[in-house]
């Protein structure tokens, strides 16, 4: 059985808001895996989605390019391992190298990028900073309308595809979109195996208990619906405006929305933390 430490405690606490003692417990039945535990909270509690992981691994930007006539879009993610290296002039012009590179050839390997000027002028930075400098992933979206949203900080960027539409349409899409994270355009783009999970944890939910099977077929369905509702874009009301739902505001513009892409710096990296009292104690015992 895995130890859990305080930190993960500690994580399970601020990300479903449960009580100490509660969520070593879920750590030490999970073997310290926080989604497994989350999972089973969900199971066990009723409780509704639990906060996404808040520690990001890596450090970086992410730099987006829009073509003049709306064509194509590109987001370019660059990663280094401190915050004060991202905000260092050199690595500010690297990444906008990079994504200028991905604009103009619409290449997004890096290891082809990394085979050419953009791998030499990293070389370059990295024994100028000190640190590993790394350009992550490129992605592109083109055809139809697109518009895009870069936070002012540079950790989160959106590309959104429309059909019809405009720019400035677009860039408020996109804006909702970096704020309000849904996961599909609409209900019937979410996967077969996240809805399958889903109702898993709907049907373990302790309220489903000695109910008749037509009843919790029915709360099943429901449930379900808000499910979709709640991380469906056009579902999902206007983070501007609340009072109308992003599909109508989009269908009033007489456009629609095709997709989306949604970058933030770090997402799914994780990175090892270090107890240096511990590292210390470690090397003075050595």
């Amino acid at each position: 059985m895995a130890a859990v430490s305080a930190a993960l405690v500690k994580e399970l606490r601020e990300r479903t808001g449960l009580g100490m003692m509660e969520c070593k417990k879920a750590l030490v039945a999970a073997n310290g895996d926080v989604e497994v535990a989350i999972e089973e909270l969900r199971k066990s509690s009723g409780m509704k989605a639990a906060k996404k992981a808040g520690r990001t691994a890596a450090e970086g930007t992410i730099v987006m390019r829009v073509a003049d006539d709306a064509s194509y879009g590109v987001l370019v993610e660059v990663n280094s391992e401190t915050d004060f290296a991202s905000r260092d002039e050199g690595f500010v012009a690297f990444a906008n190298k990079v994504a200028d590179v991905v604009f103009a050839t619409k290449e997004t390997s890096m290891e082809t990028l990394l085979a050419g000027e953009i791998g030499q002028a990293r070389e370059a930075l990295v024994q100028k900073i000190g640190e590993n400098i790394t350009p992550r992933r490129a992605v592109i979206v083109e055809g139809g309308l697109i518009g895009g949203y870069l936070h002012g900080n540079g950790q989160i960027a959106v590309l959104t595809q429309l059909e019809n539409g405009s720019a400035e349409l677009a860039k408020d899409v996109s804006m909702h979109v970096a704020a309000v994270a849904p996961r599909v355009v609409q209900g019937d783009d979410m996967p077969a195996d996240v809805l399958a999970k889903e109702e898993e944890i709907v049907r373990a939910q302790p309220d489903m208990a000695g109910k008749p099977a037509e009843i919790v077929d029915k709360m099943i369905v429901g449930r379900m619906k808000k499910f979709l509702a709640e991380n469906s874009l056009v579902e999902q009301p206007f983070v501007k405006n609340p009072e109308i739902k992003v599909g109508q505001l989009v269908k009033d513009a007489g456009a629609s929305v095709t997709s989306f892409v949604r970058l933030e710096v770090g997402e799914g990296i994780e990175v090892e933390e270090v107890d240096f009292a511990a590292e210390v104690a470690a090397q003075l015992k050595g």
